[in-house]
């Protein structure tokens, strides 16, 4: 039976019931099978954090497109080693461009800089010779140079051209400023004494669009003969030059023929010239005489007015002093003045004072007002004439030249540039000489003359028909008489001819009379012999005479 409940009234009945005893937690174990997700959370993000730390950097790259670019598969490479791959290839938001986005290695965090490039390795046929043959096979890759500055980047404008040169390639490069490119290419050779000793490495129109400049790289050592007073030209082609040594031809090689090509020497030979810097500037001349010459320097221009045809006058025509070349011609043009109503040809020059070195032998200081002078000359006949250069092409040029004879002329000094006086050329005045003679002749009376010719044409006619009419009178009255005059001179012939004939038998080498002679002769040869013997021997024996010829024992 069940003990009876106690009731609440009665404390003394709750003191005795048991108390109750609040037992601890109990620690949950960790079981085995929550070890394998611990292990396998622990290794991935270990790896996590591996992957994380051995990404490298993330560049963009743009191109004009995307030829030989592939996902996945393209390399980027620096000096043949690999640093990168390409991730992905988009559109420019303008779509002029492609976007080649690719991840390069840890290392290569410190090569993204300013001046780095990347450029597209591929098969390539330039000036220089040919590239890439390696990329036939393992495909098309992106080659990257590093810059030397020290700003980071990580967007890139890729090159269209592989660059001839890359940094740390030993060597100077040099700046050329030229008015043309010609045949030049990126990769043309570079020649020093007929050796290639460098290439063009780049090349741009100039902003105002007068000339181009190029970039050149001379390899080590031979950057050490490029020199502050170095002179560049242009030896593409071939140089013919025709002087009173003959004709002369020049070329540096079979390759500038074909690529062009630009070669470099000093003016003068010191061995103690000074070096020049890297990117020094230079002028590019178009040919070795051109980049020889003192350069021109304090120019004076003057204009010259003529009245004759400037056919075959052209801007660069020389100014010619007695055949020292002092200037060229700048521009040839035409001039209306109203006030005379009459049209001029200005010719523009430039005259280039140093090349009239003056040489003071007296003593005497010399006149350094230049008006001044100039007014000497032109007061003792100074005048600019045309003159022909070239009888095949025409081709004029000016001469300055004394003319006594000339008529008075003077300088106006209050216009500028000072015009020259001018005297005609020798073929205007062979023009005038033409012209004269032709007025000569249109002043003979042709008429007059034409009319008197055929009065004494007629008179010479009425002579020979009077002529005729003697000779027919001859021939009726004269001509019986003639010829019983002839018959008898032919009948006296006849008889000379015969006895002509009758001496030559005479004469004759086989006739008779002549075969008689000869044998007289002989006979009377003999007998002078016979007389010479007799003589011979009475002088001999002159006792003969009264005792008669001895007789030989």
């Amino acid at each position: 039976m069940p003990a009876p409940t106690p009731s609440p009234a009665n404390p003394d009945d709750l003191a005795a019931l048991p108390r109750a005893v609040a037992e601890p937690k109990r620690k949950r174990s960790l079981q085995l099978v929550w070890i394998i997700p611990l292990v396998a959370a622990l290794i991935g993000g270990w790896l996590a954090v591996k992957a994380i730390l051995s990404h490298g950097p993330t560049v963009t790259i743009s191109f004009l497109s995307a030829e030989g670019l592939d996902v996945g598969k393209t390399k980027i490479k620096y000096k043949d080693v690999e640093i990168g791959v390409v991730k992905h290839i988009g559109l420019s938001p303008d779509r002029q461009r492609v976007i080649a986005t690719a991840e390069l290695s840890p290392e290569a965090a410190e090569m993204l800089v300013d001046d780095t490039r990347f450029w597209v390795v591929k098969p390539r046929v330039a000036a220089g010779g040919i590239s890439g043959l390696g990329t036939l096979i393992s495909g098309a890759y992106i080659g990257m140079d590093v810059g030397k500055s020290t700003n980071k980047r990580s967007s890139f404008k890729g090159l269209e051209v592989q660059p001839i040169i890359t940094e740390g390639t030993p060597g100077r490069q040099f700046t050329l400023h030229a008015r043309e490119i010609g045949s030049l290419d990126i990769g043309s050779p570079v020649y020093y004494r007929r050796i290639a000793v460098g290439q063009v490495t780049a090349y741009q129109l100039d902003p105002d669009g007068k000339g181009v400049t190029l970039k050149v790289f001379i390899n080590d050592p031979y950057q050490r003969y490029v020199h502050i007073d170095t002179r560049f030209w242009h030896a593409s082609g071939i140089d013919v030059s025709v002087d009173a040594n003959g004709v002369r031809l020049q070329t540096e090689s079979l390759t500038t023929l074909l690529v062009g090509g630009i070669a470099f020497q000093d003016a003068i030979d010191n061995d103690h010239a000074q070096q020049a810097a890297e990117n020094a500037t230079f002028r590019l001349a178009s040919d070795k005489i051109e980049a020889m010459k003192q350069p021109d320097t304090g120019e004076q221009r003057f204009v010259m007015y003529f009245q004759e045809s400037l056919r075959g006058l052209t801007p660069g025509a020389p100014i010619d002093f007695r055949g020292i070349v002092i200037g060229e011609v700048l521009s040839v043009n035409f001039e209306y003045d109203a006030d005379t109503k009459t049209m001029r040809f200005p010719v523009d020059i430039a005259i280039y004072p140093q090349r009239l070195q003056t040489r003071n032998r007296k003593g005497n200081a010399p006149d350094t007002n230049p008006n001044a002078v100039l007014d000497s000359l032109v007061a003792r006949g100074l005048r600019a004439q045309l003159r022909t250069g070239n009888l095949l092409t025409g081709q004029l040029y000016v001469a300055l030249d004394f003319f006594p004879k000339a008529p008075k002329a003077t300088v106006d000094h209050s216009v500028t540039p000072l015009a020259i006086p001018t005297m005609q050329g020798s073929l205007g005045e062979l023009q005038n000489t033409v012209t004269e003679v032709a007025q000569k002749i249109n002043k003979i009376p042709f008429d007059d003359i034409s009319n008197d010719l055929k009065h004494a044409i007629g008179n010479l006619d009425q002579a020979i028909n009077s002529t005729n009419a003697l000779v027919k009178r001859l021939d009726g009255e004269v001509a019986p008489q003639v010829t019983a005059t002839m018959t008898e001179a032919q009948r006296t012939m006849a008889e000379a001819q015969r006895t002509l004939q009758s001496a030559g038998k005479v004469l004759n080498q086989d006739a008779p009379v002549q075969t008689d002679l000869r044998s007289a002769l002989q006979d009377v040869s003999r007998a002078a012999d016979s007389m010479r013997a007799l003589t011979d021997y009475l002088e001999r024996h002159p006792e003969a005479l009264l005792r008669g010829k001895a007789k030989e024992e």
